[in-house]
């Protein structure tokens, strides 16, 4: 006995159980649970005949078999009722559940379960979706076009050759970082979308983070002018965003060297702890004033022009920091660290990695120089809410920033190398 194939068809069972489970749910009339099982068993049985009996035929045979029953039935539907529904979901889930069942028995057992679960969950969001979908923007398709563009579109044409001067530009590996971080902001914006303008004030500056800490503190900091009494909550906001910016450089980190992930991850989280302790500290202090605060709509976070300005910043940095360790050493770099985060920490980051991958940066120096560019990013989030907001903010981001720059100087400089996973 094999029992390959008994797993084989169990698999096959139990994903038609799972999808005509939902089709019965939505209430459909051309198939549910006892339709799907037996589509999905006809599948593998057609799999199992055509690789036992060397015959390639018999699959699309039985496909076209139930492709008529299902031309017969929508017929039979057209006829009897008098306001039918003509949508195709269901008749495509059928001929996808066969599909399936027969790749199981002659291709990847892994890919089909995914699919089957993915088809399952997606009829199951139907409605989600088309509020989703109702809820979209002109500038929201955009976005999703423009990053389309950008990563699947741009991406694959440009050469993956390394060139010009101290050789450490890469058109394929600059944009592919461009990718990266406009794929971080588009989620980000897409789950504010997804969870609406009334997130509280938590869901804020997380999301703020996720999307964008400086455009978050820039929103907030005005907010505090011509709002009264929300300095604190402003605060808490701006901070929450500029903690979760941290975790945003971790997940470049860990995508860019995984595999030194572990060697930079704690440092990073001790840092992020704390601010997230100062964070704590301010809500308590605003948790009897009122938390129903709106998010600002943020701006389309995939522009083009702005992924070739981060593209170009990108590259200028990564000549920047190859240059000064080439003419002025490593302890050079720290300067360049500086002065790179107080634009755009992304870019120093992603660039930094990309030289801890190659060899030419150990990771002890490279994760101090990482924060040490969160750690100016900071300071200049913080010039920009005291120059913007008022002085109540300004006091307030004094010392929620003042201590977390403090002790990312102190992390920096006790940190033992020893100290990782």
């Amino acid at each position: 006995m094999d029992y390959k194939d008994i797993t084989t068809l169990g698999i096959a069972f139990g994903l038609g159980l799972l999808v005509g489970l939902q089709r019965e749910h939505a209430d459909n009339k051309m198939a549910g649970v006892r339709t799907f099982t037996l589509i999905a068993v006809l599948g593998v049985i057609a799999g199992f005949l055509s690789r036992d009996l060397g015959n390639p035929f018999i699959i699309p045979v039985f496909g076209l078999a139930l492709t008529a029953l299902l031309v017969t039935a929508n017929v039979i539907k057209l006829k009897k009722l008098t306001d039918p529904d003509v949508g195709q979901t269901t008749e495509v889930a059928v001929l996808l559940m066969f599909a399936i069942s027969a790749y199981l028995v002659l291709g990847s057992q892994i890919i089909g379960i995914i699919v089957g679960g993915a088809m399952a969950v997606l009829l199951y969001v139907k409605e989600h979706l088309h509020s989703f979908i109702d809820k979209l923007k002109d500038k929201d398709l955009t976005a999703i076009m423009t990053f389309v563009g950008i990563s699947l579109i741009v991406l694959p044409i440009l050469p993956n050759k390394t060139f010009g001067p101290l050789d450490v530009l890469n058109l394929h590996n600059i944009w592919l970082m461009v990718v990266l971080i406009v794929g971080i902001s588009v989620i980000g914006y897409f789950i504010y979308k997804f969870v609406g303008k009334k997130t509280g004030i938590i869901s804020n500056g997380i999301l703020g983070g996720l999307i964008s800490s400086t455009a978050t503190t820039v929103s907030y900091a005005r907010k505090t002018k011509n709002t009264k009494a929300l300095d604190k909550m402003a605060a808490f906001i701006i901070t929450t965003a500029s903690a979760i910016a941290l975790v945003r450089v971790l997940i470049e980190v860990g995508i860019v060297i995984p595999e030194k992930l572990p060697q930079i991850i704690l440092p990073l989280a001790v840092q992020f702890l704390l601010m997230g302790s100062i964070c704590i500290g301010l809500f308590y202090l605003i948790n009897r004033e009122s938390t129903d605060e709106t998010m600002p709509e943020p701006e389309n976070p995939a522009q083009f022009k702005s992924a070739l300005v981060f593209g170009l910043l990108y590259g200028l940095i990564l000549l920047a920091v190859a240059f000064t360790e080439k003419e002025f050493g490593k302890d050079a770099l720290y300067a360049v660290a500086i002065v790179s985060g107080l634009t755009d920490v992304d870019a120093i980051t992603l660039s930094l990695s990309q030289l801890m991958k190659n060899g030419g940066l150990n990771t002890d120096t490279g994760w101090k120089l990482i924060l040490l560019a969160s750690l100016a990013n900071l300071l200049f989030k913080g010039i920009m809410a005291a120059v913007l907001g008022t002085r109540q903010l300004a006091k307030w981001i004094f010392i929620s920033f003042g201590i977390s720059i403090i002790a990312g100087l102190l992390i920096m400089w006790l940190w033992p190398e020893s100290w990782h996973f």
